[in-house]
């Protein structure tokens, strides 16, 4: 099994797009996904049309009071498995504050589906919180969506600092430009300078369109509704770098 944590420390970002998105190509090709909804929002567990409902709330699932099969959901995607968030998944930095190893909670429970699942997709939360560092030791990648603005840029050192003071191989992290407004010539520049002349960041950039707005809609993935749309063709050239990137390191990535 391979993870990928998407992960920003700032929101609306594009995150959970690209993990639903991602996690639905993944399984497209014919991989066995679980996608693990870890947002109090619950984004990625509503698109993909399952009811936002952790049974016995997200304590019994750290706890381990079930099998984690208990908790897990299909979708209609064949392939595709859910794990849900709900509510009370704001609760999960103080849940994981009060055990032991708190850092380390998540990838002891993913350990619990490892063998089940090909791949692996987590849709983090935006923060820097103990939530966010168990999601980093937990996966084998983060995946760094950024809209190419100054801000983004200074998360993104503020994330490699985090990285080298914790002696976290930065290898681990893939950034990537999202919402990328190419009427912008500011936002073309920064995805030439960074995308184009940087061999950490991938190349494929995801382009702001209001058809993946409509994901909340259609409550799908945009290559379902809209399989010929630009966006759809970038999230499938993403998807292909990902796992070319992730292959040449590697890991256990099936072909």
């Amino acid at each position: 099994m391979i993870s990928f944590g998407l992960y920003n420390s700032k929101g609306g970002v594009g995150k959970t797009a690209a993990a639903v998105n991602l996690a639905y190509l993944a399984s497209r090709d014919g991989l066995k996904v679980l996608l693990w909804d870890l947002d109090p929002q619950a984004s990625s567990t509503f698109y993909c049309r399952v009811r936002p409902k952790i049974k016995g709330g997200v304590k019994d699932l750290v706890r381990r009071s079930h099998s984690i099969e208990y908790f897990i959901k299909h979708t209609q995607y064949e392939n595709l498995d859910i794990l849900p968030s709900d509510f009370s998944t704001r609760k999960l930095d103080l849940i994981l504050d009060g055990m032991k190893k708190s850092k380390k909670q998540l990838k002891k429970l993913s350990r619990g589906f490892a063998d089940q699942y090909d791949v692996v997709f987590i849709d983090s939360p935006p923060a820097f919180s103990l939530v966010s560092e168990n999601i980093i030791l937990a996966s084998d990648y983060i995946l760094l969506p950024m809209i190419p603005t100054t801000l983004s840029m200074r998360t993104y050192e503020q994330v490699l600092r985090y990285f080298e003071k914790r002696e976290i191989p930065l290898s681990k992290i893939m950034p990537f430009f999202s919402l990328v407004d190419s009427r912008k010539k500011a936002h073309r520049q920064m995805v030439e300078d960074f995308a184009l002349n940087r061999s950490s960041f991938l190349r494929s950039h995801i382009p702001y369109s209001s058809e993946v707005e409509k994901m909340g809609i259609h409550c799908a993935p945009i290559l379902v509704y809209a399989p010929g749309h630009r966006a759809s063709v970038a999230f499938e050239e993403l998807w292909d770098e990902i796992r070319r990137r992730a292959f040449s390191q590697g890991s256990r990535l099936p072909s």
